[in-house]
């Protein structure tokens, strides 16, 4: 049976993304959170594989306790296992340490076939984290897939092109990272739902379970730090009033963009 891990995080609301200027990180307390959206494609992208292949889905997530809601979201709407990595000494990490956390708690996971991440969160927004860990893990990654297939043991993708599109095959274990929107998340199996909520138990795994030391995960285990926020304004527009007959006008609109115009 095919083992796809799917790595999700909890973000906050696009709308009620703040940073705290003192630490200069997102600010997480009293904010609405949601499933990162290209998290809940890439979900859902797995629970197709799995309804048509058999396949085991196993979520993964790094983050605090209060997580714990989204994780039992995931396997509400069909995932088999939810694993939560939770420990104040990963708190603070960047894209860097994040992935170095995730990738060793896939390799405690033990044998997988393919790994599905959300492009990138909508909160940071760096896309780093999934190409990372296919360095850690030391396996081949596709980027930016809006369609999966299994076929004869393989996995086949279709990866986004600006104007165009690519399709990849490559024998597991793979990345992909998952295009935002490529499919609609589907919601949750109530039955499901209240086993969930009455039997099943999430794993949570800490620093000690992962066998990582402070000095490589959170933020001592961080190699980019933001030394400085700063709010960006808006640029002053020309505001340039054109005036006469409507000859006149369309001639003086050609003059200004003239040059922007290519032959």
């Amino acid at each position: 049976m095919m083992h796809i891990i799917v790595c999700m995080k909890v973000t906050p609301k696009s709308e009620q993304v703040r940073l705290d200027p003192n630490t200069k990180t997102i600010i997480r307390e009293g904010v609405e959170n949601e499933i990162n959206p290209a998290d809940k494609n890439a979900l859902e992208a797995a629970l197709q594989l799995k309804d048509k292949h058999g396949c085991k889905v196993t979520v993964l997530g790094m983050g605090p306790p209060v997580w714990e809601p989204y994780m039992k979201l995931a396997v509400s709407m069909g995932a088999d296992d939810a694993i939560l990595v939770s420990d104040k000494a990963f708190a603070g990490a960047d894209t860097l340490a994040t992935s170095r956390t995730l990738a060793t708690a896939i390799k405690k996971i033990g044998e997988y076939h393919l790994i599905l991440c959300g492009e990138e969160s909508s909160d940071a927004g760096t896309g780093h984290v999934p190409p990372s860990i296919a360095e850690f893990l030391n396996i081949p990654q596709i980027t930016f897939v809006n369609h999966i297939e299994i076929i004869d043991g393989k996995i086949r993708a279709r990866r986004v092109l600006e104007g165009a599109y690519e399709v990849l095959e490559c024998t597991p274990p793979v990345l992909l990272s998952i295009e935002y929107g490529c499919n609609t998340p589907r919601f949750p199996d109530f039955r499901r739902k209240r086993w969930v909520d009455r039997e099943f138990k999430l794993k949570v795994w800490s620093i000690r379970d992962l066998e990582l030391n402070e000095e490589e995960v959170g933020l001592k285990g961080s190699r980019s730090i933001v030394e400085e926020l700063r709010e960006m304004g808006l640029g002053e527009r020309a505001r340039q009033k054109i005036t006469g007959t409507e000859d006149e006008i369309a001639a003086q609109i050609l003059n200004i963009i003239r040059p922007y115009i290519k032959k």
